[in-house]
């Protein structure tokens, strides 16, 4: 893979740090960091973002996520390692990383609204949000992930 750009983040330098502020932001949401996490690995997998899924995968593991729960989040929906509060985070951000497709069905909006508060929710949505800005942003110039263990 070739960069397009080697150091985009460089060339919006205030975009970066409006979107750092809105990532410090979200610990103040009242999620669960691990959930949040594992929400922006999934829609990293989705999106095909390499470097975003080195980054996240090397932080839940820091925060003691499992191995296999990592190995297992493409096929959540089958697996019984995940909560229903997390089951309902990932059929949210799938619907929505995948909007032109869903449009955000109802089922996934009712599982959300049974596992989440109204401000949780609007703090997921922002954080799901979040990740496919920084996901279009790394695929799209193809910033490449380091090479070492996360």
């Amino acid at each position: 893979m070739t960069p397009r750009i080697r150091n985009p983040h460089a060339l919006a330098p205030e975009a970066v740090r409006a979107m750092a502020a809105l990532e410090q932001s979200f610990t103040h949401s009242g999620l669960d960091h691990n959930l949040l996490e594992l929400v922006k690995f999934r829609v990293s997998q989705i999106n095909g973002c390499a470097f975003c899924l080195h980054m996240h995968s090397g932080d839940l593991r820091r925060h003691g996520e499992t191995e296999l729960r990592l190995y297992m989040l493409t096929a959540w929906r089958e697996s019984t390692l995940y909560t229903d509060r997390e089951r309902a985070a990932l059929g949210w951000a799938e619907a929505l990383t995948r909007l032109p497709e869903t449009q955000a069905p109802d089922v996934d909006y009712d599982a959300l609204a049974a596992a989440f508060t109204p401000g949780e929710q609007v703090w997921l949505t922002m954080a799901i949000g979040a990740i496919n800005i920084w996901n279009r942003v790394q695929v799209g110039f193809r910033v490449p992930h380091p090479v070492d263990d996360g």
